[in-house]
């Protein structure tokens, strides 16, 4: 029994140690600097953005009044969420005739393309930021010594700064859209069977629309945090040892310079 256990006990141990060796060199306090505690706001505010836009869901409705003998009454609730492809949401419209019929309507355009460019660079930031970060933390000497990470992390942080300024922006503009397709007044303009005399239409409750805002506030919250760690990771690039060991040549050949016009004039 003893010889079985033995090497189930290791093979179970061996993953517990690597996990242990990788948290143990874990800089911590890296976290504390700049570059590590923005990318942490980086890395939470891109899990905000996609989810409260990805997970967005409402509904939007009206109450028809036939005037027929019956006098019936129909209650219509439309649903709707991302990724507002709102084309392919159905509602029932009431005929207000003899038989009782309806029809199926649908509402007005289709707003995938912004709301999906949002969420789906939400998860990249998401991603990018957590892998950023263990190099960071875990393999700072790679990033370091090896001019080529800084590099690579200024020039996608100059991408996703100008990526979320463009996602927010178009994003903004795609739920103000959704916002008067969705709106109650909308919807009844929409029903031919509002506009005669057989009919009397009513709009119905306004779309809670609060999470959807707080997400244009994410989006734009992402490209302010990405715009200010742009200086932060441009300090770990040879660019900026260039431009001070220029200015450090420049500074003594300019004080010599003037001691020699000092030195003519006397």
């Amino acid at each position: 029994m003893s010889s079985t256990e033995g090497p189930s006990r290791a093979a179970d141990k061996s993953p517990r140690q690597q996990v242990d060796r990788l948290l143990v060199g874990m800089r911590w306090r890296r976290l504390e600097e700049p570059l590590g505690f923005i990318k942490v706001l980086q890395w939470l505010f891109a899990i905000f953005a996609f989810g409260s836009c990805g997970s967005y869901s409402g509904e939007t409705g009206a109450t028809v009044r036939c005037n027929n003998e019956a006098k019936d009454v129909s209650s219509i609730i439309v649903l709707f969420g991302y990724p507002f492809r709102l084309n392919r949401v159905q509602y029932e419209m009431p005929l207000c005739d003899d038989d009782s019929t309806s029809k199926t309507m649908h509402l007005m355009g289709d707003f995938s393309a912004p709301a999906e460019f949002f969420v789906t660079l939400g998860i990249f930031s998401f991603f990018y930021t957590m892998a950023a970060l263990v190099v960071y933390l875990r393999f700072h000497n790679l990033y370091s010594e090896n001019k080529r990470f800084p590099l690579v992390d200024f020039c996608v942080t100059v991408s996703f700064t100008f990526f979320w300024l463009v996602a927010a922006a178009a994003w903004g503009k795609g739920l103000t859209d959704i916002k008067g397709a969705t709106r109650p007044s909308s919807l009844t303009a929409a029903m031919s069977v509002c506009h005669g005399e057989e009919a009397v239409c009513s709009a119905g409750a306004t779309p809670s629309m609060g999470l959807a805002n707080i997400s244009v506030l994410f989006g734009f919250i992402n490209f302010f945090l990405w715009a200010g760690n742009c200086w932060f990771v441009f300090k770990e690039t040879p660019w900026h040892g260039q431009g001070q060991d220029q200015d450090q040549g420049q500074g003594p050949s300019q004080e010599s310079a003037a001691e020699q016009g000092a030195v003519e004039k006397q």
